[in-house]
């Protein structure tokens, strides 16, 4: 029991298999079991480890075997380590939603559209899925990620995250420069300890907040310039005295088109810190972001104004398909926070004989091939005028 303990330990925290052989960590096991024979590195890796795997494999397998659609979430790391993520998310019978994160896969061929194709449906029949059960999957906006999938107009989708940064594409003459020089100063002072250790000095000279400059993720919603402009006086005074990097110090045009760009993408950011871990519907969101968060009413700039007019563009042309539209407001009604309080009288009432229909004809689907299994299972065919009747019992 307490091996198995310390494996899910081990799995759950992600950490190394050599702990075990730790003097510190067989001391505190010692201390609740003095008799109790530590398995090695070798064990923990190779067999007690690969149980539990399956194991838990076996227990997901049971669980999503029987669901009747599903939805899938996939990303791809190559920055490093190449690996390929995939997450499904389904309605229990319980009418619970639920998500697991069924693989992450290394991947170490070229990553191209026909690999991840690959990849993908083999990770898909490893869990046994169909694929016509697949209801819609979000990637990001890579060329070879929404070739793998197939058509993006019908089953993939790119995350919201990347359409709001693709709207700034039109502004790209005035954003290249400020966003690039924000790039620059992030992996500078990240990558050298010199830098660090100096940004940290001169934090605490010009009393601003401590802390390091995060990485690019094109996932947070504009936290980039954010930071920039936050930790400027002492961005500043670390590049003043770097020769080598002193040519990455921010003029007053790049800061100017940083303010606007934290205008612009500051409601959307507090918007997605206040929404993390909670599952809601799409069209609400949408209309929330595209309604109060970009509004053209703000005292911004003309720069954010344009920004602000962009994004919103971008998300109308991407969901403005009829087909799409209409899943949204079927989800928007079956989520019991809203229940198609957002939509009028006549349309609700359309869209709620939609639902009843498409209801009725999944059970008429499951009644006609409930009827032809217990046909075959009593050996008649319908399509078979030959076929001898069953024998009459005697009385």
């Amino acid at each position: 029991m307490l091996t198995h303990s310390i494996v899910c330990l081990i799995g759950n925290e992600m950490l190394p298999f050599n702990i075990v052989e730790k003097p510190a960590f067989s001391k505190l096991l010692q201390t609740f079991d003095r008799r109790y024979k530590i398995p090695g590195k070798t064990y923990i890796s190779q067999t007690a480890m690969p149980q539990l795997s399956s194991s838990i494999k076996e227990d997901i397998l049971k669980e999503i075997k029987d669901i009747s659609f599903y939805f899938a979430t996939s990303d791809m790391w190559s920055d490093m380590t190449p690996y390929l993520s995939l997450t499904i998310h389904y309605i229990a019978a319980d009418w619970t939603l639920h998500s697991k994160c069924l693989e992450t896969r290394y991947v170490p061929d070229n990553h191209t559209a026909d690999t991840l194709g690959k990849n993908l449906k083999s990770a898909l029949a490893d869990w046994g899925l169909d694929e016509h059960k697949l209801v819609c999957i979000t990637t990001d906006s890579g060329a070879n990620m929404v070739a793998a999938i197939g058509n993006p107009g019908s089953a993939a989708e790119a995350s919201t995250s990347t359409l709001l940064f693709g709207g700034l594409d039109s502004d790209k003459e005035r954003t290249a420069r400020p966003i690039g020089l924000g790039r620059r100063l992030v992996k500078t002072f990240n990558l050298s300890f010199l830098t660090k250790r100096d940004l940290k000095k001169a934090q605490n000279e010009a009393n601003v907040l401590q802390q390091n400059l995060i990485l690019d993720v094109v996932s947070r919603w504009g936290p980039k310039q954010k930071m920039v402009l936050e930790q400027l006086p002492a961005i500043r005074r670390v590049l003043a005295q770097d020769r080598k990097h002193g040519h990455l110090n921010p003029t007053w045009q790049d800061v100017l088109v940083l303010d606007s760009l934290n205008a612009a993408m500051k409601p959307l950011a507090d918007l997605q810190m206040s929404s993390q871990g909670k599952h809601t519907s799409v069209k609400p969101v949408l209309d929330l972001i595209k309604g109060d968060h970009l509004s053209s009413g703000h005292d911004g700039s003309t720069l954010t104004a344009s920004i602000t007019q962009n994004i919103s563009k971008t998300l109308t042309e991407k969901y403005s398909s009829p087909a799409i539209q209409a899943l949204l407001r079927k989800a928007t009604i079956l989520d019991l926070r809203y229940c198609g309080s957002m939509e009028e009288a006549v349309a609700l009432d359309d869209i709620k004989h939609q639902l009843v229909q498409e209801l009725l004809d999944l059970k008429g689907s499951e009644v006609s091939e409930e009827g032809e299994g217990c046909s075959k299972a009593a050996g008649g065919n319908k399509d078979d005028s030959t076929a001898a009747p069953p024998p009459r019992r005697r009385g």
